[in-house]
């Protein structure tokens, strides 16, 4: 039985392949061609028992490529990876071996492959929220060159209902009108792109019966709904409430040796899109349930609002994982009781 690791680069990659004795068997560096790597592989592939790709930037091509090939992938969870902090050298053939060596040892780390159907609109949402944080950037822009020439500060609505007319009439020079209208523009720009995409995620995910699940959780709209649902992927790959909850970076990170605390681990380990998500929910959940916002303020009385909207973001979701594990929508006395 063979073991075979990728060390991936952006422009090329080093294809390793070792056997159960740990001894190099075949290894080349190859440019990002995947005719190329499936050549070198297929003489092996009998005798694989898997294919490990580190989850780089740039995965997709790689492991899509090799699995409709009939290749056995695993994706290798590189933040849960540490090599030995001793070794005196270190290349990108040391890497691949190490990756094909983990495998063999049965200890490898793995993440999620989801299907590439699901990765799309999966990557739309995520292209969604970049948008609208460029918008966001824009409307910033336009409030503080406001404040800084005028002495008051324009609404992020009042920035959005703006026109060319508008900004003419504020009286402004015409360099600063010029900025704003350039601004003002953009923000045009991008608002139809997010309604665009918007639109085509509802057409994606409004069929779904989890969708309709997560909606009826409190704070939790149409937008949220999206994420939560894309970003979770199966539920079924999560164990318990507690492995979801700290996917969705609301688990605190600690090391504890004789009950004292020796320090924290990766607090970034996790899911960004999902905590944010979370977090966004617990606030509008503060707004418009009245159970959220009693264990709110008990939770704020004992430690701060950062704390505790974050523990009522993990609340929210530990209710979101038995929501999607027992297809039952929200019950709003079992998560608050």
């Amino acid at each position: 039985m063979n073991f075979s690791g990728i060390d991936l680069h952006s422009n090329n990659s080093v294809v390793t392949v070792i056997d159960e004795a740990d001894r190099v068997v075949a290894e080349r560096r190859l440019p990002n061609d995947l005719t190329k790597i499936l050549a070198f592989l297929t003489p092996w592939k009998a005798e694989l028992a898997g294919v490990v790709v580190e989850s780089t930037f740039n995965w997709y091509w790689l492991v899509d490529g090799l699995q409709a090939a009939g290749f056995l992938v695993h994706l290798a969870n590189t933040t849960a990876i540490k090599k030995y902090d001793g070794l005196k050298h270190s290349d990108d053939e040391t890497d691949a071996r190490y990756l094909a060596h983990l495998l063999r040892l049965g200890i490898l780390p793995t993440g999620t492959i989801l299907p590439p159907e699901e990765r799309t609109v999966r990557d739309l949402a995520r292209k969604r929220m970049q948008l609208v944080r460029s918008r966001t950037s824009h409307i910033l822009a336009v409030e503080n060159i406001t404040a800084r020439h005028c002495g008051s500060r324009l609404s992020s609505g009042q920035v959005l209902r703006l026109t060319p007319e508008a900004i003419n009439q504020m009286a402004l020079p015409a360099d600063v009108g010029l900025a704003i209208q350039a601004n003002v523009a953009v923000i045009a720009t991008l608002c139809a792109q997010i309604e665009l995409l918007e639109k085509r995620l509802q057409e994606k995910v409004k069929t779904r019966a989890d969708y309709a699940l997560l909606t009826t959780v409190p704070g939790i709209g149409q937008i949220l709904a999206s994420v939560i649902l894309l970003e979770t992927g199966p539920i079924e790959r999560f164990a318990s409430a507690g492995n979801f909850a700290s996917y969705a970076r609301c688990v605190d990170s600690q090391h504890l040796s004789n009950g004292k605390k020796k320090g924290e681990g990766n607090t970034k380990n996790g899911n960004k899109y999902l905590s944010w998500a979370f977090v966004e929910a617990a606030n509008f959940a503060m707004r418009f349930c009245a159970e959220a916002k009693r264990f709110y303020e008990r939770k704020k009385a004992k430690t701060n609002p950062i704390v505790a909207r974050k523990a009522l973001a993990h609340k929210l979701a530990r209710a979101c994982f038995h929501i999607l594990k027992e297809r039952k929508p929200f019950d709003v006395t079992r998560c608050f009781a």
